[in-house]
Order: structure tokens, then C-alpha cells, then sequence
């Protein structure tokens, strides 16, 4: 399996298992910050439904929210993150990761408000009741590697652990251990675990 490479316009370089599909939901970080903080979600639309293109159109701001009718709570959100780690292991790139991409929301870390300014969003297909694919661990492995090779990442968080009350994910069913131990993450740079 190749590794992940980042260009200098901090979009991945193409390859097997990538796609690219540029959102417009995104603007500039503000002046000197960069990413130092990798934020892990879950997404399936609608909930629990896998492989359709809902959460790309979402994202490009084109749902059809008649498609569904649990969507309709989604007209006139802007959103995005920066990828996409599909069920099969397939990678979508939304946004570059020198640019803000639109996914922690109202957050904090460290005491350091919108976590959107200094982050880099990766949104797992799942939802927080089932088990990740080894599919999905694979490529999120391959994908965290590159990140970490590009910026000064010294932290990884769920959307849970940034937004608590008001989020949930990636859930109880991500194996935090698994993904530390293959991905060379120091204990202090993840969540505390139960």
C-alpha cells in the first residue's frame, strides 16, 4: 500500500484509493497559524446509511434534501472538513490543509478557542454505535502519517473531546488505543481513556 503525500499547496498527491472534490465551505487560517491539533468525527447520511454521496454533497453544498426526509434538518448548513475516510478505506480531500475548513464548530482546546483555526478535520463514515473498519484504520493510518510528516501536530482529538455536551463522536466504538499504537502518538497527545 503506497503512503499519502501532501503537495505544497497542502492537497494530496493523487493516487489509488484518493479522490478530490474541492468544497467551497472553507476560507483562510488566521495569520500565523497552523495546524497543531488533528480532529477525528464520524458522519453517515442519513444516520447509519454507508457508500451513498450524501456526505459529499453535503459538503459541496448540492444535498438533495428530498432525497431523505431526515436531511431537511440540514438546508442552509455550511460545512466541511478536510477528508473523508470512507467505510472501504477510500479518502476524499474537501479542503487544503493550509486553508480552514469548516468542521469543530463552536470548540476548545488547551484553553484555545475555534478550534477550526489551528485543526485538520478527518471525518470517519460511521456512526458512534458501530465498530471502524480495518479498511477505514488502514488508510486513516496512511493518512495521519502524512499530516504528521507536513505540520507540527501535537495532539489528536475527537469532536466529542473539543465540543463536549454537543458532540459525540467518533464515539465509543473507535478503538483510541489501536489508532495510537499504529499511528506513534505519545499517550499525552491523545484523550484521556476510560
Amino acid at each position: 500500500m503506497t503512503t499519502f503525500v501532501l503537495d505544497r499547496h497542502g492537497w494530496l498527491k493523487p493516487g489509488a484509493g484518493l479522490q478530490r472534490a474541492p468544497s467551497p465551505n472553507f476560507d483562510a487560517r488566521p495569520a500565523g497559524a497552523e495546524p497543531s491539533l488533528l480532529v477525528l468525527h464520524n458522519i453517515s447520511l442519513p444516520p447509519g446509511v454507508f457508500g451513498g454521496t450524501e456526505i459529499v454533497d453535503l459538503f459541496l453544498n448540492r444535498l438533495d434534501y428530498s432525497s431523505h426526509p431526515w436531511l431537511e434538518r440540514l438546508r442552509g448548513l455550511t460545512v466541511s472538513a478536510h477528508f473523508l475516510v470512507r467505510r472501504d478505506g477510500e479518502v476524499v480531500q474537501f479542503v487544503s490543509t493550509d486553508q480552514r475548513a469548516w468542521h469543530a464548530g463552536v470548540s476548545q482546546f488547551e484553553g484555545r478557542q475555534r478550534c477550526n483555526d489551528f485543526s485538520i478535520g478527518i471525518e470517519l463514515e460511521g456512526t458512534d454505535e458501530l465498530d471502524y473498519a480495518d479498511e477505514q484504520y488502514a488508510s486513516l493510518k496512511r493518512l495521519t502519517q502524512a499530516l504528521k510528516h507536513q505540520y507540527p501536530l501535537r495532539a489528536v482529538r475527537g469532536h466529542e473531546h473539543i465540543a463536549p455536551g454537543r458532540k459525540t463522536d467518533p464515539g465509543p466504538c473507535f478503538d483510541w488505543n489501536r489508532y495510537g499504537r499504529e499511528n506513534g502518538w505519545f499517550r499525552r497527545q491523545m484523550p484521556p481513556l476510560s
